[in-house]
């Protein structure tokens, strides 16, 4: 498989930016959406380096009118072969009685209805694209099969929803190509995974890459782990 292009959301840092390296090195080109651009000096270097391979956009997962001017920007480019939905906050968390339902509102516009506008608001560039593939880097604290733990209501709602999505969005648009998946990327020594993780970024992203790559029509609709098995919902 050839050069192709990339959105890429919450790319400033973690397993965003680590996409965007990887990418980047084997010669892909990216359209990467951060909330703060002027902030992004990783990303301003990658640019640089790469002779405008990489296009940095201001992106609020949660603001319509953000995504929507995201989308614009990129549709105006390139065939657009891969989105990938990465950007995604933990949320409070809480027992059941002192639950901060601000807060879990919050997390919802960020890790369920912003993929969802997104995912929307790009498909006519994903359209043009060869490779029509939808990733959603979700978790397994989503999977309801494997909850044997409880706690992390607002990251686990709403992962969980995110796979319900998924899915939606992989039997509406499979007819035209469309290849969907999520995808659980272990647990990562990130800001948001912690220094304890045992996994690097550079682990996670290279195992969810060679995955994205040999995604086949009949992966479609499917949960995987950054190795390729498959989880349970």
């Amino acid at each position: 498989m050839g050069p192709m292009r990339y959105a890429i959301t919450g790319a400033s840092r973690g397993l965003g930016l680590e996409f965007v390296r990887q990418l980047l090195n084997r010669g892909d080109s990216i359209d990467a959406g951060v909330r703060s651009p002027a902030e992004a000096k990783q990303l301003q270097g990658l640019s640089r380096e790469t002779g405008g391979r990489l296009k940095i956009h201001g992106l609020d997962m949660s603001d319509a009118k953000s995504v929507d001017a995201f989308a614009a920007a990129v549709g105006q480019g390139e065939p657009l072969d891969v989105l990938i939905n990465n950007a995604g906050v933990y949320g409070k968390d809480g027992k059941l009685t002192g639950l901060d339902y601000e807060s879990m509102a919050d997390t919802f516009a960020v890790n369920t209805m912003g993929p969802l506008r997104l995912t929307a608001a790009l498909l006519p560039a994903l359209r043009r694209g060869s490779a029509r593939r939808i990733i959603h880097i979700t978790s397994q604290m989503g999977s309801i099969g494997q909850n044997g733990q409880g706690g992390s209501y607002s990251y686990r709602i709403t992962k969980a929803a995110m796979n319900m999505a998924m899915r939606n969005m992989h039997l509406e648009l499979q007819g035209e190509g469309f290849i969907t998946v999520s995808m659980h990327p272990g647990w990562v020594q990130t800001d948001m995974g912690g220094p304890q993780a045992p996994l690097r970024p550079e682990e996670s992203v290279r195992g969810m890459i060679n995955v994205i790559d040999r995604l086949k029509a009949e992966d479609g609709g499917r949960f995987f782990s950054y190795e390729g098995q498959e989880l349970p919902w």
